[in-house]
């Protein structure tokens, strides 16, 4: 299968792997590729040069967003969150009728909150938008021949294509949209993951509690002493 993978940083460099492993043809997309390629710097995470990547992964091909997106279905979204929708616009006719699964969180960093809350490596970024809209539908209505899943959104991106690291696989991985079939994809591709447990949350207006819960991901992270994060599973017990 085809897949395209927007985005270039450590998440999207899990999917990318994983699904190259998997047996399928990978179109990757950045905004510029040739700047991409040109940086010899890791990136704020401390995410090496996407040209390293490339050199351990031969065989995967580095595109613009649109051309990757017109290349590729499923497609992935690993833009940052608070760019994906400006970059994802001007793709309208690349994603018609096209499952747009999307895992971004709506993080603002750098601001200055009244009451801000620490942690390991600085002020925690806030939300926007929150509570009375998301992200995913943010980019569904921009998008409105898409089809906008929201997936993968409540665990780091390493535990999304390896769920059997933790826990032998037993905990939950949830879907939300509006669209059934484009579920049932991303579903399916969930299962080729090794998913086994994958709860369908309802209509995309559910990923404002999915992107929400990005905070509580990392209180728990913190809670377990990881820095970023960490590796651990959320098991829905019904």
């Amino acid at each position: 299968m085809k897949i395209a993978v927007l985005g270039t940083g450590g998440g999207v460099r899990a999917h990318i792997a994983k699904l190259a492993d998997l047996g399928h043809e990978i179109h990757v997309g950045t905004r510029d590729p040739q700047a991409t390629l040109a940086r010899t710097e890791p990136d704020m995470m401390g995410t090496p040069p996407f040209k390293q990547f490339l050199s351990e992964h031969p065989g995967i091909e580095l595109h613009t967003f649109g051309d990757a997106a017109a290349r590729g279905e499923p497609v992935i979204n690993g833009i940052d969150g608070h760019n994906a929708v400006a970059a994802l616009a001007p793709l309208a006719a690349q994603l018609a009728g096209k499952t747009l699964i999307d895992y971004a969180v709506p993080y603002i960093y750098r601001h200055q909150p009244e009451h801000p809350w620490p942690t390991p490596w600085g002020i925690m970024p806030k939300l926007d938008p929150c509570d009375t809209d998301s992200l995913a539908e943010q980019i569904q209505r921009a998008l409105p021949e898409a089809k906008v899943v929201k997936s993968f959104v409540t665990q780091e991106q390493t535990t999304v294509v390896d769920p059997k690291i933790i826990g032998g696989g037993d905990h939950t991985m949830f879907v939300a949209g509006d669209h059934a079939d484009a579920k049932q994809q991303t579903t399916e591709l969930l299962n080729s993951y090794g998913w086994t447990d994958v709860l369908d949350l309802g209509p995309l207006v559910c990923a404002r509690g999915m992107e929400m819960y990005a905070h509580m991901h990392s209180a728990i992270g913190f809670g377990l002493g990881h820095q970023f994060g960490g590796h651990f599973g959320i098991k829905v017990v019904r």
